[in-house]
């Protein structure tokens, strides 16, 4: 890392050996042999196909891909088509997914400067900022962009905004001297300029230093390299669920086709059944239906502002515990705005001005005249400090451009970063005013008289302690402080830096950037539901501090630090102490995928929000990153899984809050499923146990897998939102899936309609007819699995949550019982599915059993579930 904000600028022209004539052309060339072009590098990346390849490595794919194989292999075509439409469709919205994802080193090459004004061989040229190179003088004035970093060899009135970088709102006042510090933040760095930010004010000259990956957006390029995209906790669990299922089909597939051969049955016969349950017990429509949920789910949240940039990271947002936020554009309003007035010895509310008061109104009235700003056509053009004090007048009805052709300027002194002041000269009533604003430290020293109520006083030492006094007080509380004062001068002088003395102190101005109005509710249902709100900003320690109180993520001062004291802790020292901390200011990108990571270790999924390029690799790195969607930058948004389309911190909580019930209905579904799946696998355990006929022909199987593995399920997934999930903690992401509760849960609702359906069998048995018994058991095992959808639905009864909440449940129900009905009634069909006409009797029988494991649920319920 370069040091030379620590150099003099005399020395820093010697040590990259330039003179003021700049670079020759001769030296341009041996340098880039050296240090190449000024652009950021990209590594290798991955084809298209190694990407779509990639998404077959997926355990539960390759299961689904040996299940198609093996359906092929039996004949059961239809089978095999199914499962790899799903395994194809899937891989092909995984390969879009990373494709989209991978743009972020692109957006950040369009921060470059398409052109820079640079000294070559003496005269001023402009070329492209590719060609930029260490040594070059650069030229910078107002509305330029930086093409690359460089310390500051000249400043004249020079104000950067490098908010993308730093986070920091507020444009930097730029200077030349030499900074006698090494541990300094890049918002410190005031006499460097940085690639990719802007001139916002006044012109200098600087020296290029680094160009490049060597830039401190070059350093974030790597950073995105580097940081890793995590699996969703839905990913992991179902890569740990797949395998643990295939074990469990693959350990009954066997114990069955090992009974069937102890009792005598054929080889051949035996493996084939054997194999054939085994597909069927594969809910091969797993992936398509989370992919189907998670894709409704995506566009429910669109409509409410948070557009989902990756689609299984819907699911992530319900397991959140750490939710990292930047400060400026997220939780506050972006706009510097003036929040209390000290004039006539008191401190006054900005919305309690009083324009009849004479002193509150001249106040008023020089923070419009002693002012560059405009608002035109809700458009705000000027620094942002300047901008609030327009605001201001506004709020009193007071126009701008009304005021200062009422009270026309007639000259001017430039704010100057030395001297940290501005002045103007109006026509007052007559008379010529000198109007001075700027740095309290610096109005104080020359001040001589003070404006009270009582009129013009000397200035005494007890009004300047009272004054410090105050501006100690709006500091502590992370407000930027204006002075006023004024003097009159005489009719046609030509002022100069050396007449802004002898001034009459008038008053102060307390800005700050204020906390949007939701921001307090948002993150007091973050701490509600378990989440905790941390904020990671480049402003501050005050001023980040304060807000942080406003809001409530901040309880005690102990709670905040700032870079340079993470700068010095390990990895493993921030990790032992990053659940005490909830502010951390003047960090830089490096800091904030170090907080992250350090959350990540102990077992959180973590949350980032941010607009700027400091926050691309943070948001890469985080198991979700929340990109602004108004204010973000392109490279914090291609980083993010998620976009909020109204910079709302509050629309995260909604998100969150979708997130969880998205979870809960996957895990419903799969809930369903397993269900069903154990009902059949139990039947015919129970039947070769007992030496009975099979009670499934191989068609029954595949048509219930059909029938009840796709609609219902995907119903299940929409089911409506919960308005309780928000007073639950996040889930634990280390518990699995497949857990004791979810098994008992499986196992009860399999073996209730194993019951209903083999009782059918045994009264099917007793007509002496194995087809009428299969058929019965068919149409049981079908219904029952079916009407266990609704028991699925929640925790409480359908009673207490709505019977018909779910619309979607209701239309697959029906449909379902329609395609069976068709099934049984249809002739021409009987053969094709095997199965038999059946008496009005026997149908009584399907639909009781089949309604039994619902009554027997729903029951017990209403009587011990709330």
């Amino acid at each position: 890392m370069s040091n030379y904000f620590r150099k003099p600028a005399d020395e820093v022209i010697k040590a990259l050996g330039v003179s003021d004539k700049g670079l020759t052309s001769t030296e341009v060339d041996k340098r880039r042999e050296q240090y190449g072009f000024n652009e950021l590098q990209e590594g290798k990346r991955k084809s298209t196909l190694q990407v779509f390849l990639e998404q077959f490595k997926d355990f539960l794919v390759i299961i689904l891909l040996v299940a198609a194989i093996i359906s092929a292999f039996l004949g059961e075509l239809e089978s095999t088509i199914v499962i790899m439409v799903v395994v194809i469709l899937n891989a092909i919205l995984g390969t879009v997914q990373h494709v989209k994802a991978e743009q972020s080193l692109n957006s950040l090459k369009a921060l470059s400067s398409p052109t820079a004004k640079v000294v070559r061989d003496g005269m001023m040229v402009e070329i492209s900022s590719r060609e930029v190179m260490v040594g070059d003088i650069l030229t910078l004035d107002a509305g330029d962009f930086v093409p690359a970093d460089g310390r500051i060899l000249e400043n004249h009135s020079l104000q950067v905004n490098e908010s993308s970088l730093t986070g920091e709102s507020l444009a930097v006042v730029k200077e030349t001297v030499a900074i006698d510090r090494e541990d300094v933040s890049i918002g410190d760095k005031k006499n460097m300029v940085f690639s990719g930010s802007f001139i916002t004010n006044g012109r200098g000259i600087a020296v290029i230093t680094d160009i490049g990956m060597k830039t401190e957006i070059g350093k974030i390029a790597n950073l995105l390299g580097s940081a890793q995209e995590k699996k969703t906790p839905l990913q992991v669990t179902l890569d740990h669920f797949g395998k643990k299922l295939a074990i469990i089909i693959i350990i009954i597939a066997l114990m069955i086709f090992g009974i069937d051969i102890f009792r005598g049955r054929e080889i051949g016969d035996s493996f084939m059944f054997a194999v054939s349950l085994a597909v069927a017990a594969i809910p091969e429509a797993l992936s398509s239906i989370v992919t189907i949920v998670l894709a409704f789910g995506t566009q429910k949240m669109a409509k409410e502002n948070a557009i989902m940039r990756k689609l299984h990271a819907v699911e992530s947002l319900g397991s959140i515990s750490v939710i990292c936020s930047d400060k400026t554009g997220t939780l506050t309003q972006n706009k510097m705005t003036v929040q209390q007035l000290y004039v006539d010895q008191k401190v006054i509310p900005h919305d309690q001005l009083n324009k009849e008061n004479a002193l509150e109104k001249n106040l008023l009235l020089m923070a419009l005249l002693c002012n560059d700003s405009v608002t035109m056509d809700k458009k705000e053009i000027g620094d942002p400090t300047e901008v609030a004090l327009t605001n201001l007048g506004e709020e009193y009805g007071l126009d701008e451009l009304v005021i200062r052709e009422q009270y026309g300027r007639i000259g001017e002194i430039p704010f100057d970063s030395d001297r940290k002041l501005m002045s103007t000269v109006n026509r007052i009533d007559d008379k010529c005013m000198m109007i001075t604003k700027g740095a309290l430290d610096v109005l104080l020293s020359r001040v001589k008289k003070i404006e009270t109520s009582e009129g013009v006083l000397d200035f005494t030492e007890k009004h300047r302690k009272e004054i410090v006094a105050i501006n100690k007080k709006f500091s502590v509380q992370g407000l930027r402080v204006l002075g006023f004062a004024y003097k009159e001068v005489s009719e046609g002088q030509s002022v100069d830096v050396e007449d802004e003395y002898d001034l009459i102190f008038v008053g102060l101005t307390a800005m700050m950037d204020p906390p949007r109005a939701e921001s307090k509710t948002a993150v007091e249902n973050c701490i509600s539901a378990g989440i905790k709100p941390v904020m990671i900003t480049g402003d501050h320690k005050i001023t980040a501090s304060e807000i942080a109180k406003q809001i409530g993520i901040l309880k005690d001062e102990t709670e905040a630090i700032e870079g340079v004291e993470i700068e010095k802790l390990s990895d493993a020292e921030l990790k032992d102490k990053v659940a005490d901390i909830s502010v951390y200011a003047r960090v830089s990108p490096e800091h904030k995928i170090r907080i992250v990571r350090a959350w990540q270790e102990k077992g959180n999924i973590v949350a980032m929000t941010g607009d700027g390029v400091n926050d691309g690799p943070a948001l890469k790195q985080a198991d979700i990153g929340i990109a602004m969607g108004i204010t973000g930058t392109e490279v914090a948004k291609d980083a993010s899984a998620m976009i909020l389309t109204d910079d709302n911190f509050s629309t995260i909580v909604k998100a969150v809050s979708n997130g969880r019930s998205i979870y809960a209905n996957i895990n419903n579904s799969i809930r369903f499923l397993l269900a069903g799946n154990t009902a059949g696998i139990l039947s015919v355990l129970y039947a070769s146990i007992l030496a009975l006929p099979v009670p499934f022909a191989p068609v029954h199987l595949l048509f219930i897998n059909l029938l009840t593995d796709s609609l219902p399920a995907i119903a299940l997934g929409l089911e409506p939102h919960n308005k309780n999930i928000m007073n639950e903690k996040p889930r634990n992401i280390q518990e699995p899936l497949l857990n004791k509760k979810f098994a008992a849960l499986v196992g009860i609702g399999g073996l209730l309609i194993a019951i209903s359906t083999l009782l059918a069998f045994h009264i099917g048995l007793k007509t002496g007819d194995e087809v009428v018994a299969s058929t019965m058991a068919f149409a049981t095992l079908c219904l029952a699995r079916l009407f266990h959808g609704f028991n699925v639905r929640a925790k409480q009864s359908i009673l207490q949550i709505g019977v018909f909440s779910n619309k979607y449940l209701w239309f697959s129900v029906i449909g379902g019982i329609i395609l069976l009905q068709i099934v049984l009634l249809v002739p021409s069909l009987m053969g094709i599915f095997e199965v038999t006409p059946l008496t009005l009797t026997q149908f009584g029988w399907i639909y009781g059993l089949a309604l039994m494991p619902l009554l027997v649920s729903q029951i017990y319920k209403l009587l011990f579930i709330k």
